[in-house]
């Protein structure tokens, strides 16, 4: 079995800030989570303390996106791991994730 990190999603004021690996093990939780975060015109997502990632993190973003355009919101990305980076690159996505400071 692979090693990996118990991932976690805290808010602080207009900031979530994501923990540990992200990955389709655990994506559906991570998601689960958010959904008991508020959201807010100019959030921004934090991956600071993300340690891996695959494909489920590009899914969570977009699934992310989409719920503060309904709700009439600017979300923004910070501190993507590089390979979360490579993987936006790869399917052609990146321009369409905002990025921006914390």
């Amino acid at each position: 079995m692979a090693n990996t990190t118990s991932a976690n999603i805290v808010q602080e004021k207009n900031k979530w800030h994501i923990s540990g690996d992200v990955l389709m093990d655990n994506a559906n939780l991570i998601m689960l989570k958010s959904e008991t975060l508020s959201m807010s015109d100019g959030f921004v997502v934090d991956f600071a303390e993300v340690t891996k990632v695959d494909t489920a993190a590009l899914s969570l973003i977009m699934e992310w996106q989409r719920r503060a355009f309904a709700a009439t919101y600017k979300v923004s990305f910070a501190n993507l791991p590089l390979n979360l980076s490579r993987l936006l690159a790869l399917y052609g996505v990146a321009e369409f994730v905002p990025l921006g400071g914390i």
